[in-house]
């Protein structure tokens, strides 16, 4: 019998755990993903054609299609002229022309995979048009997800708490795929702008709470400037742990792969640092069990490697790891 693996998140991070996992035959793979994203294509898009956001969506339908690298191409293919659709890919005009021929979000979605010869579902977290705001230790609130991503502010303030205007209640499908996994893979991703979004989402935690499902947290390698500076594992838990409930989280998934120093150096001039395991004994006894790994890419970028990622979740679904 197959294993039935969900993943929640958004941006990179879900891309590459899909693109691992995407070649394993024995698997049923189901992407959940944020509908939060306010900037570039997406932002644009969403505002002058009313689409939910395509980015990620397009993101994870290229990860899981089948393997025509000409067809990949062209779906991450940018403009970069032309009066209308310079800094847009052809996958988010695709998308947004199905929806509007398909007469709604869902319906182009399903229409695309099947174009590209999706091997598995893609679903957006919500139907609804949300925004994602946070507030910061000294009360300011911050509209946008492009605003967090991408701030404009003093990132010595440490964001307090994230939430969600517009909605945001839990896409019925979503609940189906979380109530029928085996596996809930969150992560990795930018923490408060892929992650949280997912599960500000009004029954989220019902639904990740009623499930059989084992959770799996992937905690990121580098921290992310404005969002989790000077963050350590556990205070990446903590944060998911706010949202997702106390005592939900089962595994978690931690970097255990020398960093190249000269990619550090270059990180840390971005204002990002190394991700550190202060105290892994704490983190077991709290009831997580945490998987120490070599997770990184041998590229010239800090990056979880998507084949290592999609071994470790194989040894999940074969019972390997318990």
């Amino acid at each position: 019998m197959k294993c039935n693996i969900t993943t929640i998140g958004g941006g990179t991070g879900t891309f590459h755990v899909l693109s691992g996992l995407g070649k394993n035959p024995e698997l049923n793979l189901a992407a959940i993903v944020s509908m939060a994203d306010s900037g570039g294509s997406s932002g644009e898009l969403r505002d002058e054609f009313g689409i939910l956001p395509p980015g990620d969506i397009r993101r994870a339908i290229v990860a899981l299609s089948g393997d025509t690298e000409i067809v990949r191409r062209l779906f991450e293919y940018r403009f970069k002229e032309g009066s209308g659709i310079a800094g847009h890919t052809v996958g988010n005009l695709l998308l947004t022309a199905l929806s509007d021929i398909m007469g709604n979000f869902e319906r182009g979605i399903e229409e695309l995979s099947v174009m590209f010869d999706v091997r598995g579902k893609v679903i957006p977290v919500t139907l609804d048009d949300v925004s994602l705001g946070v507030t910061l230790e000294n009360g300011e609130q911050i509209i946008g997800e492009t605003h967090i991503d991408m701030p404009m502010r003093d990132v010595g303030i440490p964001i307090q708490e994230a939430f969600l205007l517009g909605g945001g209640r839990l896409n019925p499908r979503a609940r189906e795929a979380i109530e029928n996994s085996d596996y809930i893979i969150i992560g990795p991703g930018d923490l408060y702008t892929s992650i949280v979004p997912n599960l500000l989402c009004a029954g989220m935690g019902e639904a990740l709470g009623a499930a059989h499902a084992k959770i799996v947290y992937v905690c990121n390698i580098m921290t992310k400037r404005g969002e989790t500076d000077g963050f350590a594992v556990e205070d990446f838990v903590r944060v998911v742990e706010r949202y997702l409930g106390p005592g939900r989280l089962n595994y978690l998934l931690v970097n255990s792969g020398a960093l190249r120093p000269d990619l550090v150096e270059k990180y840390r001039a971005e204002g990002k640092t190394p991700v550190v395991l202060r105290d892994r004994a704490a983190l077991m006894a709290s009831g997580i069990k945490v998987i120490e790994r070599d997770f990184t890419s041998a590229t010239d970028y800090i990056r979880h490697d998507p084949h290592k990622l999609a071994r470790t979740v194989e040894d999940f679904a074969s019972g390997w790891i318990k």
